[in-house]
């Protein structure tokens, strides 16, 4: 049952008494509770007889922050100190769904712009309540009571801790109007603060997927198919049964694993295993004919969004541009490889499953369907993630593991090499782009065109109709500035390679496209690029404010030391506006970033801390895929296989990083992404200022930069 904004469950108290609260805003799915369950709508607060407060999160930690600003939102409304909140993910339920995203999962820069008003609601809720309860056991108006700092206080001194009034107040209806806090009066939200994980992950006792043990476990290593989608036709197992450690070789969908009592003595007995593969359809794909497919691609073109009339404006203009640009196959090289621990029970006809998810219903739903379960009868544990960028969406590797303990009888621990994880991702797609503008006598764009020939991770992934818009294709196509004639459109294209939601998604694409486009337009109207930009958004005061934080911080038109050059780019993605100049300098076509100057209105913040922290990651993820990050495929097979081929920036190449944040009392904006996808067209465009040459085509590698 879909409900209503003001729809809201009863409260139920937990075995041994305590107060949880589930709270159902908009996009929320409502089911019956059980006392003592944790199936509840998006946000589960439970406060314990000893005063403990728990939060139960529906999102995900990888390292964005979630642990600390969901939290922190709770906090704000019941006036607790943040330090002595606990928190817990969540168990499967598409009571958690995420209501932007429409399943629960964590992406898409959404944690907080979901949680801001439901998690706010859900404080306030449990303070009611508690009040509610004081005032009944005082026989006193609730009114003349407040609630805070982990305690009720009444008339005459009298005092009560949320503990104490738990049990009685998780007796009482949830009431389905509350009064939230004014911004004025926050405490806790907007202000900087240190993360609630740190300790943990500090001391050890973080526990990452890569770190969980059961009783009886042992460990599996997985040859797959050199050509993603290749079956096993064969195997011979006979010397790796021998050696030292070895439990049992089994064969699954995707490969033979070797499972033995270490993950090495694993690793080192699938070494000697030979398999005859049918390589399939995957075997004939290589880069050029992934970039000819594209390229001459026949499909038919899929409207995103239509300003006036570009085609009219592009023949009575006094100048007319075109430009292509190419955007690369990319792996999430996560830190963590993926892994996951599954222990089937057949006697029980159970299944656990634990290990980094960031798409809990996806990973329930399809272990079962592997293993001849239904989805309840598996349990989904979810750990800290050592990195996801999207690669934890997919549950190939908790499948496989699934698959693996039901075939032995044991619990499992699947663990993939380095190797394993670079030739075996869901990359992010190839994309080719054709813009055209047509310029004015004085330079000025009078008419843009936008094309992208792009595969779609959402036909891959969720089954969208072909024709159908992916408005994950589209993020970052329609640019801010005052055009009056555009078309911007995209062509779904498949080019046979399984693909995936990688940070930042199409904003990298699209932005790099049509901000290194604009820069050329600029270029060719003879004006500062800058300048050629400000002059066109004086209808959007939010992109225009960041572009001149981001200018004047970096000192935009004053002399710069000898060698260096700089460029600047504009997006808004993820309800966020921001600009970044980069200054570079380049040696034998190589590239160095000295520095990064970030502007950034999102609206309300939780906490500046972590954004911060968001936007320089975002940046050194994003400056990797800018320098050297690549995946090519010769005969079906990816090329690259660790850091050494794949690289990802080292510390002595990460720039020198000045952010602003731009105070708003806007609804808040996504901070995870933005800054990835702006990498690549402001350091781009400081190429061309310091060289001359306009570089289509990212990497901007010495290669691509030389043959430019």
């Amino acid at each position: 049952m879909t409900t209503t904004r003001r729809d809201f469950l009863k409260a139920t108290a937990l075995v041994g008494g305590g107060l949880t609260l589930g709270v159902s805003l908009p996009g929320a799915v409502s089911v019956s509770q059980a006392a003592g369950t944790l199936h509840t709508p998006n946000a589960w607060v439970h406060i314990a007889d000893d005063n403990t407060i728990t939060l139960i999160s529906a999102r995900s930690e990888m390292g964005q922050g979630v642990y600390t600003s969901m939290p922190m939102l709770i906090a704000e409304e019941l006036g607790v100190d943040l330090r002595k909140i606990k928190v817990e993910i969540a168990p499967v339920g598409e009571v958690y769904t995420n209501a932007l995203l429409g399943g629960q999962l964590t992406g898409g820069s959404t944690s907080v712009r979901d949680g801001w008003e439901k998690l706010r609601v859900a404080g306030a809720q449990v303070r009611t309540m508690l009040v509610a309860a004081a005032a009944q056991k005082w026989n006193v108006d609730a009114a003349t009571l407040t609630a805070g700092d982990g305690k009720v206080t009444g008339p005459g001194g009298r005092k009560a801790t949320y503990g104490e009034l738990a049990d009685a107040a998780s007796k009482l209806p949830v009431p389905k109007d509350v009064v939230l806090k004014d911004p004025k009066d926050f405490k806790i939200i907007g202000k900087p603060t240190k993360r609630l994980d740190t300790p943990r992950k500090v001391n050890g006792t973080a526990v990452f997927g890569i770190d969980v043990k059961l009783p009886g476990m042992v460990y599996a290593s997985l040859e797959q198919c050199p050509v993603i989608g290749g079956k096993v036709v064969s195997f011979d197992a006979s010397k790796a049964k021998t050696m030292p450690g070895v439990i049992d070789v089994v064969q699954i969908r995707d490969g033979v694993a070797v499972v033995a009592d270490s993950y090495w003595r694993a690793k080192k007995a699938r070494e000697a295993v030979t398999v005859a593969w049918d390589e399939g359809a995957g075997a004939a794909i290589d880069n050029a004919s992934m970039m000819d497919g594209i390229r001459n691609a026949k499909d038919a073109p899929t409207p995103i969004k239509k300003t006036g009339d570009a085609d009219a404006a592009m023949k009575s203009a006094a100048r007319t541009m075109q430009a292509e640009y190419w955007s690369p196959l990319l792996a999430h090289a996560t830190m963590e490889p993926q892994n996951f621990t599954a222990d089937f029970n057949a006697k029980d006809g159970k299944c656990l499953v634990i290990g980094p998810a960031q798409f809990q219903q996806g990973t329930q739903g399809n272990v079962a369907a592997a293993v001849g379960l239904k989805p309840e009868d598996v349990t989904v544990q979810t750990t800290f993630l050592g990195g996801g960028f999207g690669r934890r969406l997919e549950y190939d590797f908790a499948v496989q593991a699934a698959q693996i303990s039901k075939a032995v009888g044991k619990p499992v621990k699947l663990l993939w090499s380095r190797e394993d994880d670079t030739t075996h991702d869901f990359y992010r797609p190839m994309a080719f782009h054709r813009m055209a503008a047509g310029l004015d006598a004085a330079g000025k764009p009078v008419a843009l065109t936008f094309q992208l020939t792009s595969q779609s991770v959402t036909q891959r992934a969720f089954g969208l109709p072909k024709g159908a818009l992916d408005p994950f294709m589209a993020e970052a196509a329609v640019v801010g500035y005052d055009i009056p004639n555009m078309t911007q459109e995209l062509i779904e294209h498949d080019s046979g390679l399984r693909v995936g939601y990688w940070r930042s998604v199409s904003h990298a694409l699209n932005a790099f496209a049509n901000e290194s486009f604009i820069d050329e337009l600029a270029a060719a109207a003879g004006k500062d690029p800058y300048q050629y930009r400000l002059a066109m958004l004086d209808k959007q005061p939010r992109f225009a404010n960041v572009l001149k934080i981001a200018a004047t911080k970096a000192g935009w038109g004053k002399p710069l030391a000898k060698g260096r050059s700089r460029g600047i780019a504009l997006m808004e993605g993820y309800d966020t506006y921001m600009a970044q100049v980069a200054e570079i300098s380049v040696k034998d076509n190589e590239i160095t970033v000295h520095k990064m100057w970030v502007a950034a209105d999102l609206g309300r913040m939780v906490n500046p801390d972590t954004v911060e922290a968001q936007i320089e990651s975002s940046i050194a993820f994003g400056l990797s895929s800018v320098l050297g990050s690549e995946i090519t495929l010769d005969k079906g097979r990816v090329q690259q296989t660790n850091f050494h081929d794949y690289p990802v920036i080292r510390m002595s190449q990460m720039p020198r990083i000045d952010v602003t944040l731009v105070k708003s009392t806007e609804k808040p904006g996504g901070i995870g992404e933005p800054a990835t996808a702006l990498v690549g067209p402001a350091v781009a465009n400081a190429l061309f200022a310091a060289t001359g040459k306009r570089v289509r085509k990212i990497p901007l590698s010495p290669d691509n930069i030389k043959s430019a």
